[in-house]
């Protein structure tokens, strides 16, 4: 069942405050909230890629225009991420759903583990 649009805009809203607090973790906020609203596993992962973009790019120009990171610091990372990002995307193809949801949920549980310490 899909939920209506008053749920995906605030969807987009707290995706957008998380990319703005945490730096593109908005990505893990949309994911559930794409599949809570019906949308299917593998669409989730590649909408939230398609929102948190648009959303990285403002995030990134608001704390560079206040000198929060060095361009110098990124750019050397940029090529590899790029590389994996490659990679994600060809294996999500391959990798079946549920094993690409508990894997997701591994990440998230690792992540608010090491945030929580």
């Amino acid at each position: 069942m899909k939920k209506g649009k008053l749920y995906f805009y605030m969807l987009g809203a707290v995706t957008g405050f998380c990319n703005g607090l945490f730096g593109s973790g908005g990505g893990i906020a949309a994911v559930p909230m794409l599949q809570k609203g019906g949308v299917a596993v593998k669409s989730s992962h590649a909408t939230s890629l398609a929102l948190t973009l648009p959303l990285s790019v403002v995030s990134a120009f608001f704390y560079a225009t206040e000198s929060s990171f060095r361009w110098g610091d990124a750019l050397p990372l940029i090529p590899f991420g790029l590389a994996g990002a490659v990679i994600g995307s060809l294996l999500i193809k391959k990798i079946p759903t549920l094993a690409l949801k508990r894997i997701f949920g591994v990440i998230l549980i690792i992540s608010g583990g090491r945030m929580l310490l």
